[in-house]
């Protein structure tokens, strides 16, 4: 950004004020300057034009007075100056890691734990442009539905296609947790996480969630926890000869698992039991893993002074050459 001109030197711009001296020395000394000639009758030049060589002289002088105050602001030292920021910004990796199995179609949650989990996800992905991230989904068996990205627009979209039924139903957190850690480990971001939302037990998968945990703790990688549903009974779509009916479920979270894994990598455990808790543990996250960014001013300056004195030193050759010249006086 530019910023306005500065002198190096303003106290000899002070020299400027001896400009209107020098104006007021001239036109006296102009009004001394009268040329006589003795004629017995003078009447007949009293209504002679003035020749516009008259007025066109006093140019010679208005060249010297610029010449001189172009010269005290050279001397002056004008100088322009430039400021700005360099910005570093070094983000943070991120993998979600969404559970996708059967339980996540209670509407405990509006309009169900799974479309919630998904638009708060994406909300949190909108606001982190800075950040990769990646997904990966589980049930059953697991799947990575996007690895480590900084385009968005792509893992949006995979989000919008994310159903329960992609993969074997089941509730493999362990084998989620792992194959999250995998595509970790080998990033080179100052900090690694991993948001883990579940609504289950793990009851499926090859993957001890607690050894899953264990590495991602080797690798440096934090794990939020998140249990998604409420407390007892939740509403759930069944399929009956009759069409879909609602019957109430009862919320299986292993919580103390949930815990463990967060305590284990340094992360934090929540519990989302409505809408409106879901969005604080996400802005919590988003506060808790802001991105560093390094911001380094900077201020350059440059001389005007070059152009100021080739004014000066045109307007007294100027001078010089119209005096020599048009103005000459007969020697």
């Amino acid at each position: 950004m530019l910023n306005e001109i500065t002198f190096a030197h303003p106290d000899l711009l002070y020299l400027l004020l001896l400009i209107p001296l020098m104006v007021v020395w001239y036109i006296f000394r102009q009004s001394k300057q009268q040329a006589y000639l003795q004629l017995s009758d003078a009447s007949m030049l009293a209504s002679g034009p003035k020749g516009i060589r008259v007025y066109l002289r006093h140019m010679l002088f208005a060249f010297r007075q610029l010449a001189i105050a172009l010269l005290v602001v050279a001397l002056a030292r004008p100088q322009s100056s430039s400021t700005g920021q360099d910005v570093r910004i070094e983000g943070i990796d991120i993998v979600i890691a969404l559970d996708v199995s059967g339980s996540m179609l209670a509407r405990d949650i509006k309009p169900d734990r799974m479309e919630a989990s998904k638009e708060v996800a994406r909300e949190f992905i909108q606001g982190r442009p800075n950040d990769r991230m990646g997904l990966v989904i589980f049930s059953g068996e697991t799947f990575t539905q996007v690895p480590l990205t900084t385009d968005r627009n792509v893992l949006l979209n995979m989000f919008e296609g994310i159903k329960s039924g992609m993969i074997e139903d089941g509730t493999a957190i362990g084998d989620g947790l792992a194959t999250s850690v995998g595509r970790l480990r080998d990033s080179k971001a100052i900090s690694k996480v991993i948001i883990l939302l579940t609504d289950g037990a793990n009851n499926a998968g090859s993957v001890d969630p607690l050894t899953a945990a264990e590495i991602a703790r080797v690798f440096g990688i934090r794990v939020y926890t998140v249990g998604v549903g409420s407390y007892g009974l939740a509403p759930f779509p069944v399929q009956t000869p009759f069409g879909v009916q609602i019957r109430d479920i009862k919320a299986d979270i292993d919580e103390p698992l949930l815990q463990e894994i967060a305590n284990m990598t340094e992360g934090k455990y929540y519990r989302a039991t409505d809408n409106k808790k879901f969005e604080e543990i996400f802005n919590e996250i988003d506060q808790l893993e802001k991105s560093k960014i390094d911001v380094t001013e900077f201020k350059r300056k440059y001389e005007e002074f070059l152009p100021l004195a080739l004014l000066a030193f045109a307007f007294l050759f100027a001078e010089f050459v119209l005096r020599q010249t048009v103005f000459r006086t007969a020697i």
